[in-house]
């Protein structure tokens, strides 16, 4: 019987890394090297364009999370890393669907996607695209809505997120 320390979690780390060019390659092959699972990551420049936040979602027991932890915190262009607590954090995701509509469902899918906050960012003779942001659970339960329509393309973005309040913002002295 499995402990409660061997089963596999989830952790969402945040990663304030300089700006530079091959930075992201270095933390995935971080990962690959080690044969550490990203079961997302998203990247952007921060409101200092020398710095770039990265958010990885990972996956492992404790050791193997603590493990990528230390590790990601001892390359160069590392300035910060820490874990964004579900119950500290604010986390959303963005993804666009494309559906297949014909003008006899097309209406069924507008107010599904309404329900939702979702936006109609394209229309086509026989598809809809639909944007939503939110957290994993609002994204997965819009899919389940449309399970009896057919989903042409889906892209999900992986989880951004930052930590509340003002406690726990990072400053980068040069």
């Amino acid at each position: 019987m499995p402990t409660d320390e061997t089963l596999i979690k989830k952790k969402v780390f945040q990663i304030i890394v300089d700006n530079t060019s091959g930075v992201l390659s270095r933390i995935s092959g971080l990962f690959s090297r080690r044969g550490y699972n990203i079961e997302s990551i998203t990247a952007g420049v921060t409101a200092d364009p020398k710095f770039t936040r990265i958010t990885i979602v990972a996956t492992g027991d404790d050791d193997i999370l603590d493990q990528i932890e230390k590790q990601v915190a001892k390359l160069v262009d590392v300035r910060d890393i820490r874990e964004l607590k579900a119950e500290d954090s604010v986390y959303r995701e963005l993804a666009m669907i494309k559906v297949k509509a014909g003008p006899e469902d097309r209406q069924a899918i507008i107010a599904i996607a309404n329900i939702f906050r979702g936006s109609i960012i394209d229309v086509a003779p026989q598809s809809l695209m639909i944007e939503i942001t939110g957290n994993q659970g609002k994204i997965d339960a819009f899919l389940r809505l449309l399970d009896g329509y057919e989903i042409l393309e889906l892209a999900r973005t992986g989880i951004a997120g930052l930590s509340r309040g003002i406690e726990n913002i990072v400053y980068i002295n040069d």
